[in-house]
């Protein structure tokens, strides 16, 4: 029976039998020209479902063709899944002339020769195949080369078998392999892959998928992973084709291929058809197909509501519409179930267009006449599903770093220095689906390859904060500035932002290129900043001790902003009588010493430490412009003085005759050098 050995004797050369090289060349030559490189993997209940293959250790001293067949055959119920993990062949595609490997995924029969299966490709060079994994039970690699000696490093991979219901969505239909009809009371939702995902996706094929609600349902589609050859806008290779109903006679959605990213469609009605087809052509493509998550629910919007205000439904959505102008018109939109409760978790877009054409242009006005939405109330944020991202200790404890959810996407995190190791998880419950996230990651070998900057703050009553460079924009790589802010006992910090512009949007998609984090309780999560945009509670942040820590973080992919500038103060713990400067709005109690320092130290909109102190200044401004006008003045004067005085001089020095001028000294006799000051 076959297994995962070699087949046939090792090539040996005992030193006993050979006195000289050339003696035992002539011993292996036989052996050399017999020698078996086909090697075959047999999925079986008690044996182990993965294991590593490579390419067999060699001597081809004549540079003879050499074809090496690696099978494998899963059991019932199993696929074969193989990927390279080293490969080293010689030669270019396409041509690939001395050496290559070809993939056969699509044997229906194991004892079918393969040159009656379908092709998967021929592949050599330096540049990994994509994985693969087989559309029935038997995958086979057919490696062939003429090189002279052949190591065990010319490619080696892993294989794996793997359950293959996976791939069964509903009720097979017989003329397809990858054809299946999915009844709402059999299987109300679940995933849906390509044929052989997350391998290289076969060729020439044609797969169906009929989701068949229970009347009142809607149909949910979303596609986590999307990705098809790319042919064009209008996809004439491969292609996802989306109809509104059972049928390719019913609407169609619309047409997809490509890489798509949250790719979302629902039905209008209770039924959805989903048809994958890709070409019959020569050309090597390795993408992976698509993996989605499919729903029935009667939970899903009802469309009513869009007509019965002259709406019209935009096909795919769960519930955008279109209102046209009719000319010089008007009407009521409504949000979904009006009068009633809506549904959680439910985006509704409202498309509104005016006339637009040489004969009319209109603008659109939009009124509230009601309006009910309730705010959100934070403790409720982040109770279904939600990212947490923690630091690991070397003791082994654990600190949150934060918790996410929604569309926003976390700011740059960068581990404290000594802690090696942090983790990721992700909590969801049985409740919905959505896109997940997408990360990456480094390991960071040293300090130099960012910036550091920061400071630990004690023993002062205020201070300034500002990110690198400010007021100038922060550069777009990668750096961390962490500021420890330590005051007197009894007392807390209190942080107010005056400047703040960071890149992101914290609602809309969150801080990805940077972040400014605030810890007012060193126990407990940060609060993440970035944008524009602040609230009262963000803009002025009071700590719950003696220290506060503040965090900026930037990423490579940052493109630098404006940054910020923030203003600490130390404060009297509340509750302490004030015997120092009591802050008028705010009831802050600060240090006397920062009253008139020109920095409101009182928290947001307080300024009563600085408003005494705007006549002292216009006083202190008259008498320097004062001072500066006299001394001008007074220049003057003395240099008038002096030019006035050297003429008199000058005229009477003129006035006496020639032979009465007082003689002059020798030459010979070094002149006295004399300086003359007037008075005045």
């Amino acid at each position: 029976m076959p297994d995962s050995g070699h087949h046939g004797p090792e090539p040996t050369c005992a030193a006993t039998w050979c006195m000289f090289d050339l003696l035992c060349v002539v011993i292996l030559l036989p052996q050399l020209m017999t020698y078996e490189c086909d090697r075959m993997f047999i999925s079986n209940p008690d044996g182990r479902k993965n294991g590593s293959f490579s390419s067999l250790e060699m001597l081809n001293p004549y540079n003879h063709s050499r074809q090496c067949i690696y099978t494998f055959i899963a059991a019932e119920n199993e696929r074969v899944k193989v990927t390279f993990t080293v490969f080293r062949l010689k030669g270019a595609p396409p041509e690939c002339a001395h050496e290559f490997v070809d993939l056969y995924t699509e044997i229906e029969d194991s004892a079918t020769e393969l040159i009656k299966t379908p092709f998967g490709g021929r592949y050599c060079g330096k540049i990994l195949p994509q994985t693969r994994i087989s559309l029935y039970q038997t995958l086979v690699i057919s490696f062939y080369t003429d090189r002279n000696e052949i190591t065990s490093d010319v490619f080696r991979g892993t294989y794996e078998f793997v359950d293959a219901t996976q791939y069964e969505l509903g009720t097979p239909l017989p003329t397809s392999v990858c054809s299946f009809t999915i009844f709402t009371d059999h299987r109300r939702k679940g995933k849906i892959l390509s044929p052989t995902y997350p391998g290289v996706y076969p060729k020439n094929l044609k797969c169906q998928y009929k989701f068949l609600g229970a009347e009142g349902q809607r149909v949910r589609l979303e596609f986590m992973d999307f990705d098809l050859f790319y042919g064009g806008r209008h996809c004439p290779f491969d292609l996802v084709q989306v109809y509104d109903g059972a049928t390719t006679q019913d609407p169609l959605i619309d047409t997809y291929c490509g890489q798509q990213r949250n790719l979302v469609v629902y039905s209008s009605a209770e039924n959805l058809l989903v048809l994958f087809i890709t070409l019959k052509r020569t050309a090597n493509t390795q993408n992976r197909g698509f993996s989605g998550w499919f729903e029935f629910s009667e939970s899903f919007t009802k469309l009513g509501f869009i007509e019965n205000s002259g709406g019209q439904h935009i096909r795919g959505t769960e519930c955008d519409q279109k209102v046209f102008s009719k000319g010089h018109s008007n009407g009521t939109v409504y949000s979904p179930d009006w009068s009633s409760f809506y549904h959680p978790n439910t985006v509704c877009k409202y498309y509104v267009y005016g006339l637009n054409d040489r004969q009319n242009l209109e603008r659109v006005t939009l009124t509230f006449e009601q309006f009910d939405i309730p705010s959100e109330n934070k403790d409720e944020v982040c109770k279904e599903d939600w990212l947490e991202i923690y630091e690991i200790y070397p003791n082994g404890r654990e600190k949150a770093l934060g918790r996410y959810c929604s569309t926003t996407s976390p700011g740059p995190v960068v581990s404290n220095v000594g802690i090696h190791d942090m983790k990721v998880v992700l909590k969801t419950n049985e409740e919905g689906v959505a896109s997940g996230f997408s990360a990456t990651y480094q390991f960071i070998e040293s300090k130099q390859q960012f910036q550091e900057c920061g400071e630990n703050i004690s023993g002062h009553q205020y201070g300034l904060i500002k990110s690198p460079g400010f007021p100038d924009p922060y550069e777009p790589h990668r750096q961390v500035c962490t500021w420890f802010v330590n005051v007197r006992p009894y007392h807390k910090v209190l942080l107010v932002f005056d400047d703040f512009l960071i890149e992101g949007d914290p609602v809309v998609r969150g801080c990805p290129g940077a972040v400014v984090r605030v810890w007012p309780d060193l126990s407990l999560l940060p609060i993440e900043l970035c944008g524009e945009a602040l609230s009262n509670s963000t803009r002025q942040i009071l700590s719950v001790s003696t220290i506060l820590k503040l965090q900026f973080l930037s990423a490579n992919k940052a493109v630098g902003s404006k940054g910020f500038k923030a203003v600490w103060t130390e404060v009297k713990e509340v509750g302490t009588s004030c015997r120092d400067l009591f802050c008028a709005n705010s009831g802050f109690c600060i240090s006397p010493d920062l009253k008139c320092n020109d920095i409101f130290n009182c928290g947001l909109n307080d300024y009563s430490d600085e408003t005494n102190c705007i006549r002292t200044v216009e006083v202190k401004k008259g008498l320097v412009i004062g001072i500066s006008v006299g001394v001008a003045l007074l220049s003057v004067s003395v240099l008038c003085v002096v030019c006035h005085r050297k003429k008199r001089r000058r005229r009477r020095r003129n006035s006496v005759p020639p032979f009465e001028r007082p003689p002059q000294q020798p030459r010979e006799v070094p002149g006295m050098h004399f300086v003359s000051v007037d008075s005045v």
